[in-house]
């Protein structure tokens, strides 16, 4: 009989659980130290380099950042709000799309068939591209009632775009759902309408939160490519003043403005798996 079979159980778990945590903090200190050398190295490497000196002030002026920084700020605010609308619109979209292509009603199958043709085309075609077949040739149209603001008919054409994307997303979500949760909303008395809202779409939604965030990170990003019409957003008037004395720092702020938003949203997106991990893994052990 080994030592630690010979104290109670209560001491037990306590010393299982120590030295549990001396592993943890043993492993945490050698992750920084690694990360240390690593990244160290790597920025000696930049910093010692020849061109270094060229590059600094090129991309990485604290003066050209100062002066640039609150026009690049104020044209970031209109990424956010575009993105903001977007993402509420794509979100209902792809939804409706995901909803009416998994009926299996045969009245619906013209509407399925182009849905599905909707999807296909929309996820094959660039999304900078797609920005370009609206944003110029609606107005080209030249029909009266159509919209001609750059703004509208860039958000159109991500809305276009992303409901595609999360449009499978959905999908699959709710093809994950066993049928059995729908027989058993049907056994007590719901109808088919109702077993969607209240059973299937709960539990499909639920599963697909994390690709959903990492479609919109994506989306967040890709609101950049509206400038391509015009559009004073945060790229835009970054390359603006980048073009004006030829220094690009005005571009590191707009990344750093893109950065401070995709980050948080990308460890958000982790957390929320990590979290879905831990509680099937508690189903597991319960089961």
């Amino acid at each position: 009989m080994s030592a630690l079979d010979q104290i109670d159980p209560t001491d037990r778990r306590a010393v299982r659980a120590a030295a549990r945590r001396r592993r943890d903090r043993r492993g945490l200190l050698i992750a920084l130290a690694s990360s240390v050398v690593v990244i160290g190295g790597l920025a000696l490497l930049v910093v010692t380099s020849p061109g270094w000196p060229d590059v600094r002030e090129t991309f990485f002026s604290w003066s050209a950042f100062k002066t640039s920084f609150p026009d690049v700020l104020r044209g970031f605010w209109l990424d956010v709000k575009l993105f903001l609308i977007v993402e509420a619109v794509v979100l209902v979209i792809g939804l409706l799309i995901a909803l009416a292509r998994t009926t299996q009603a045969p009245a619906l199958f013209p509407i399925r068939l182009l849905l599905s043709i909707y999807t296909d085309v929309m996820r094959g075609v660039p999304t900078i591209l797609l920005v370009y077949l609206v944003g110029f040739g609606i107005p080209a149209l030249a029909f009266s009632g159509l919209p001609t603001d750059p703004l509208v008919l860039g958000g159109i054409a991500l809305t276009l775009s992303y409901s595609a994307y999360v449009a499978e997303v959905y999908r699959a979500g709710l093809d994950s759902v066993h049928p059995s949760q729908q027989a058993a909303a049907l056994a007590v008395g719901l109808n088919r309408v109702q077993a969607m809202r209240f059973v299937v779409l709960p539990q499909a939604v639920r599963r697909v939160i994390p690709p959903l965030l990492n479609d919109f990170i994506s989306l967040q990003k890709d609101v950049a490519l509206v400038s391509t019409l015009g559009p004073l957003e945060a790229f835009r008037v970054a390359q603006i003043q980048a073009s004006s004395d030829f220094n690009y720092t005005p571009l590191i702020a707009a990344a750093l403005l893109y950065i401070c938003v995709t980050v948080p949203l990308a460890r958000f997106v982790d957390h929320l798996q990590r979290r879905r991990r831990r509680a099937q893994s508690a189903e597991g052990v319960t089961a």
